[in-house]
């Protein structure tokens, strides 16, 4: 307990919110580990460019003494609703390589340097590492650069999240 905080008198009763009425909107996600507030947040998805920029967060979340939040955004494939014109519904591919880079990265030795957590997320990768990056109020987002015909094709992730974040980006090459 603080030394700020008063505690609440014992005859005092709490209101409880009744399970009848609906809630006008849902709570907004809140931070999960404050230990990790104002960490650095990296994209890994094991390809050589995540692994590259996963050693520039190491280096910087050891610099600055904060911790490592490694996101692995997980595949969503859009999907024809037949039911009238609807607009199209994102189903969860199962994706069992968050559990394999998690365990891959808990036996690495080199980031034994800094705390660090994994965060699996699904949809879109720019936005989920924004997201991400905002709850944990992150100093930096780094993201490794996209080479290939995809990106150059649909854009690559590291120039979309450069362009719509509201905090530093750094692109690894």
């Amino acid at each position: 307990m603080a030394g700020h905080e008063f505690p609440e008198p014992a005859d005092r009763k709490r209101q409880v919110a009744d399970p009848t009425t609906p809630q006008a909107e849902a709570q907004p996600r809140h931070s999960c580990d404050p230990a990790f507030k104002h960490g650095v947040v990296v994209g890994f998805d094991g390809s050589t460019s995540s692994e590259r920029a996963l050693a520039y967060a190491i280096g910087m979340a050891s610099r600055s003494g904060s911790g490592l939040i490694i996101v692995h955004v997980a595949n969503r494939l859009p999907t024809t609703v037949w039911a009238g014109c609807e607009p199209p519904v994102f189903v969860d591919v199962p994706d069992h390589r968050t559990e394999v880079l998690g365990l891959e990265l808990a036996c690495a030795e080199y980031l034994s340097e800094v705390p660090w957590i994994l965060v699996e997320r699904g949809g879109d990768i720019c936005h989920e590492l924004e997201e991400v990056g905002r709850e944990y109020e992150a100093d930096a987002i780094v993201v490794g650069s996209t080479h290939g015909l995809v990106g150059r094709i649909f854009g690559s992730v590291a120039g979309r999240l450069a362009r719509r974040a509201q905090r530093p980006v750094i692109v690894i090459p």
